[in-house]
């Protein structure tokens, strides 16, 4: 049942909103003043406040700059017999949801509260969503080699120079880019992610510059690429590697003029973004063997973060293995379960060919299939390929 919390000094006002409300099935408390309405605040938690702005001792505003402070995301609706333009726009600047004069409308209040409702159902599942993110793009792992990609995130993020990010399929190179747009100036504007080896070669440019009605036989409307979609924040070309070299060539005009041409046009449109890329492969050797292109080599590669592989930091995997337990096990909405240390031993000995994504997997199966302690026998029998 939904809690609201009316601060009212007229006891009339109080008891009516009180009937309505409890009529609609909330749970109501009430204060006769801003300093009860306060304490009750510390007390507990509401899903809605209903505050008079002129009361003795401490009128509403007052009492709406506290609420802020006290319970931010608690949407706050200002009542008031006393109101005008000036106070409802004061009220709302301050951070209250709504401002509703007396005598109060009742069809426009429960609306108001339904919409106040809705908000905050959303502010709420936004939060939790930000911190099941957080969560899943922590970089877990004490070892050397982490420890000096972390220090090199906090050095480069505030700047724009362009990184370049090497390392084996499921080795967690998309974290870094995550880590180095989260940490710079640009966090608040996109994140948009292209996996180049994924896009068929055809269709590489107009995804990454957008195209024109016309420009092709499926393109009925005029499309933005991925390039404009980041404009003021970042850009993250995974596998870069299989990248066609005349996309290539795009992408090297783009990173020498800030400008791109969507297929179809002439205009040249100005953009605004940071480039990161990552790659498994050796881009070296595809430099010598005709696949890249060595000017755009040098245009990425202003900092270069190599990400080791899970069995260059085996050290890590107890930290890990702690990690992936607690998220599953949230995940999956299942009571925690314990590894034992042989059964980390047994974990330390596989070769993780498929590295953190491999790793991840493998916990998780073990999670599923095994008791509430997990064994060296259960990675053994579980975790291991099978062998035909």
């Amino acid at each position: 049942m939904k809690k609201l919390l009316i601060i009212d000094d007229e006891k009339s006002i109080r008891k009516a909103l009180r009937e309505i409300l409890e009529y609609e099935k909330y749970q109501v408390d009430e204060a006769a003043d801003g300093s009860e309405g306060l304490s009750l605040i510390q007390k507990d938690k509401y899903d809605i406040i209903l505050c008079d702005i002129k009361m003795p001792k401490m009128d509403g505003i007052e009492v709406l700059d506290k609420i802020m402070t006290l319970s931010s995301d608690t949407p706050v609706i200002m009542i008031s017999g006393h109101g005008n333009i000036e106070t409802a726009v004061e009220a709302v600047k301050k951070g209250a949801f709504d401002f509703i004069a007396k005598p109060l409308d009742l069809n426009r209040l429960l609306v108001t509260i339904r919409n106040a409702m809705d908000k905050s159902s959303l502010v709420t599942e936004t939060k939790v969503l930000k911190k099941k993110v957080s969560k899943t793009f922590d970089m877990i792992g004490e070892s050397k080699a982490i420890i000096q990609i972390q220090e090199m995130i906090e050095r480069v993020a505030p700047t724009d120079a362009r990184v370049l990010i090497t390392g084996g399929n499921g080795s967690g190179k998309e974290l870094v880019a995550r880590w180095l747009h989260e940490k710079s100036n640009r966090s608040n504007a996109p994140l948009i992610e292209v996996n180049c080896a994924a896009i068929p070669s055809e269709l590489i440019e107009s995804e990454l510059f957008g195209h024109e009605k016309g420009a092709f036989t499926s393109a009925v409307s005029q499309r933005k690429g991925k390039f404009e979609q980041a404009e003021g924040g970042t850009i993250f070309l995974d596998e870069i590697g299989d990248m066609s070299l005349a996309a290539q060539a795009k992408v090297l005009r783009a990173l020498q003029e800030n400008k791109i041409t969507r297929v179809g046009g002439e205009k040249e449109i100005k953009v605004n973004v940071r480039v990161v890329a990552a790659t498994n492969k050796d881009l070296q050797k595809e430099i010598a063997n005709g696949n890249f292109r060595e000017d755009l080599y040098h245009r990425l590669s202003v900092i270069l973060i190599h990400v080791p592989s899970l069995n260059e930091r085996k050290d890590d995997i107890p930290l890990l293995t702690e990690h992936f337990l607690k998220l599953i096990c949230e995940d999956h909405g299942m009571s925690p379960k314990t590894f034992s240390k042989e059964a980390i031993k047994e974990l330390q000995k596989i070769n993780w060919t498929g590295n953190i994504r491999e790793f991840r997997n493998v916990v998780e199966r073990l999670i599923i299939l095994c008791d509430k302690i997990i064994t060296d026998k259960d990675v053994i029998a579980y975790a291991r390929p099978l062998k035909g």
